[in-house]
C-alpha cells in the first residue's frame, strides 16, 4: 500500500494542512467502517485531469469486504455521487443500489471537510446481499456511523491536534457504548458490559448517568461536554479496561458521545511478565559481571604473590581477558536487549589496555575510529576478547625499545564487520606464520575468529603490523 502523503503530493492540490487532516482521519476511520459494515475508500480530485485518486482504503471487521484487491493509488474516472458530495458539501445517499457482478451495493458518499473547504470524499460501500433485519446492537452501530459521517461532513472529525491511540487499536466489536447529551448511558453492548463487570462494576449501566458507576467518571464527562475526546485506561479489581469516548458534535453543540471499550487485562498481564523477564535478564548479566570482576580481583591478589615476572605477566593477561568479557555483560545489564552497542565496548577495551599496559617507560598512544552500531551479544563477547588480545599484542611486541601509536578501526557494511588494529612498530619478524606461531594471544584470536565467529584474520607488515579481522553478522530477525 502506498503512503498517503506521497500520493497526495504527486496527484492532488492538497496542502500540508489538508494532508495532515486526512492522515488523522484514516488513522481513526476503522471505527466508521465497522459501525457501517462497509468498505471505505477515500477519493480526492486529481490535479490535472477529471477524475479521482484513491488515497486510502479500509475494510470492515464485522462484515465481508467488497474489495479483495488493494485500491490505494488507483486513478478512477469521475463518479457522480462523489462529485455531488464534494460539489454540494453534503452526504449523498440518494439513488438505487449499484449492481456489481450480481451483488447489490449501497453507496453512501461523505464529503471530507477541512476548514471551509471540502477536500475529498469517503465512499462507504455496503454489500446488501448479506443484509438482514438488524438487531438492537446493529441499529446502534448504524446510528453511530451516521453521527460520525455527519461530523466528517461538517469538519468536526477528526478532532484537531488529536493523536489517536495506536498502541492498542480499539475495535467496535470489543465493546460499544452510547451516551446522550445529559451524560446518561442509553446503550451498552454485551462485551462492554463484560468489561465493566471485570472492573467490579455491578450496577446497571443503561439509563444511568455515566458518572453513576463505581468508576470515577466526572473528569470524562467534563471533557466530553467541552467537545474533547477522552482516552483512558482504568485499573480496578485486578483488571484493565481501555476506553475511548468521542463527543458527538453538531454545529458546535455536543449532542452526546460514543464509547469504545476494550478489556486489556491479558495484554497488561503479559506486559508485566515481559518487564519482569527483562529485569531478570538484566540482573543475571549484572551478577555475571560482578562474578567476573570478583575473579579478576582474586587474580590480582594472586599476582602480588607470584615471584616471577613471567607468572605475573600471564596472570595480568588473564585479568584483562576476564575484564573484556565483563564489559559486555555490564553493557547488557543496562539494557534488556540482547544487542550490544559495540562502539562503547570497543572504546572501554582500548582504554583498559592503554591504562594497564602503557606508562612513562612505554608511551603508546591508542586511537579508535569508525562505528559498528549494535551487535548480537553472542558476537560482541568474543569480539571484545579479540580486540583486547590484538591491542595487548601490539603493545607487547611492536615497541620493544620505546613508544608508538596503535590505531583501532571498526567498520560495518551491511552484514560484514571489519576490525583493524594497526601499529607503527617494528613489524612482523622474518618468517612469521600465524598458523605456526607460538604466541598465546594470537592463538586465542585465531580460534575465536575462525571457529566461533566464522570469520578470517590476516596479518601484514608495512611500516608496522596490521591485523585485520573480518566476520559475517547474522541477518536481523
Amino acid at each position: 500500500m502506498y503512503p498517503l502523503r506521497p500520493l497526495a503530493r504527486r496527484f492532488t492540490d492538497l496542502d500540508e494542512a489538508d494532508v495532515l487532516h486526512l492522515q488523522r482521519l484514516v488513522a481513526d476511520w476503522q471505527m466508521l467502517a465497522d459501525l457501517n459494515f462497509a468498505d471505505l475508500l477515500l477519493f480526492v480530485p486529481l490535479r490535472d485531469e477529471d477524475g479521482y485518486i484513491v488515497l486510502a482504503q479500509v475494510r470492515p471487521f464485522p462484515a465481508q469486504t467488497l474489495y479483495q484487491e488493494d485500491m490505494v493509488g488507483t486513478v478512477v474516472p469521475r463518479r457522480p455521487r462523489v462529485a455531488r458530495a464534494i460539489g454540494e458539501g453534503r452526504i449523498v445517499r440518494e439513488g438505487d443500489p449499484e449492481w456489481r457482478e450480481g451483488v447489490p451495493i449501497r453507496e453512501e458518499v461523505i464529503p471530507v471537510r477541512h476548514g471551509d473547504r471540502v477536500i475529498g470524499a469517503i465512499s462507504s460501500e455496503q454489500n446488501l446481499s448479506t443484509a438482514r433485519t438488524p438487531s438492537k446492537l446493529e441499529l446502534s452501530y448504524l446510528q453511530a456511523a451516521g453521527d460520525l459521517a455527519q461530523m466528517i461532513a461538517d469538519g468536526e472529525f477528526p478532532f484537531p491536534g488529536e493523536q489517536p491511540e495506536n498502541e492498542i487499536p480499539l475495535r467496535v466489536g470489543d465493546g460499544f457504548m452510547r451516551i446522550d447529551e445529559a451524560g446518561v448511558v442509553t446503550y451498552v453492548s454485551p462485551n462492554a458490559i463484560s468489561a465493566y463487570r471485570r472492573l467490579g462494576v455491578t450496577a446497571n449501566l443503561v439509563d444511568e448517568p455515566l458518572g453513576g458507576s463505581e468508576i470515577e467518571e466526572e473528569s470524562v464527562l467534563a471533557r466530553l461536554k467541552q467537545g474533547r475526546p477522552v482516552t483512558s485506561e482504568v485499573e480496578a479489581n485486578g483488571a484493565f479496561v481501555l476506553r475511548r469516548f468521542i463527543p458527538i458534535v453538531h454545529e458546535g453543540r455536543v449532542e452526546g458521545a460514543l464509547g469504545f471499550i476494550r478489556d486489556t487485562t491479558e495484554l497488561r498481564r503479559r506486559d508485566r511478565m515481559l518487564v519482569l523477564k527483562d529485569a531478570t535478564i538484566r540482573e543475571i548479566h549484572h551478577r555475571v559481571k560482578n562474578n567476573l570482576q570478583t575473579v579478576a580481583s582474586l587474580l590480582r591478589m594472586q599476582t602480588r604473590r607470584v615471584g616471577t615476572a613471567e607468572g605475573k605477566q600471564a596472570l595480568e593477561e588473564a585479568i584483562r581477558r576476564i575484564s573484556s568479557i565483563a564489559l559486555v555483560h555490564e553493557t547488557l545489564s543496562q539494557d534488556s536487549s540482547e544487542m550490544v552497542e559495540f562502539d562503547q565496548v570497543a572504546q572501554r577495551v582500548v582504554d583498559m589496555v592503554g591504562d594497564t599496559l602503557t606508562g612513562p617507560d612505554r608511551p603508546v598512544r591508542f586511537s579508535l575510529s569508525g562505528s559498528a552500531g549494535e551487535i548480537d551479544a553472542d558476537v560482541a563477547t568474543p569480539l571484545a576478547l579479540v580486540l583486547n588480545e590484538l591491542c595487548q599484542n601490539a603493545v607487547d611486541h611492536a615497541f620493544p625499545h620505546g613508544g608508538g601509536k596503535v590505531e583501532v578501526t571498526i567498520e560495518r557494511r551491511g552484514l560484514n564487520f571489519r576490525l583493524t588494529v594497526a601499529d607503527d612498530g617494528t613489524g612482523l619478524p622474518d618468517g612469521f606464520s600465524l598458523e605456526g606461531g607460538s604466541n598465546l594471544g594470537l592463538q586465542i584470536v585465531r580460534t575465536l575468529v575462525e571457529s566461533e565467529l566464522g570469520g578470517e584474520i590476516t596479518l601484514s607488515s608495512d611500516g608496522g603490523t596490521r591485523a585485520r579481522v573480518e566476520i559475517p553478522l547474522a541477518q536481523p530477525s
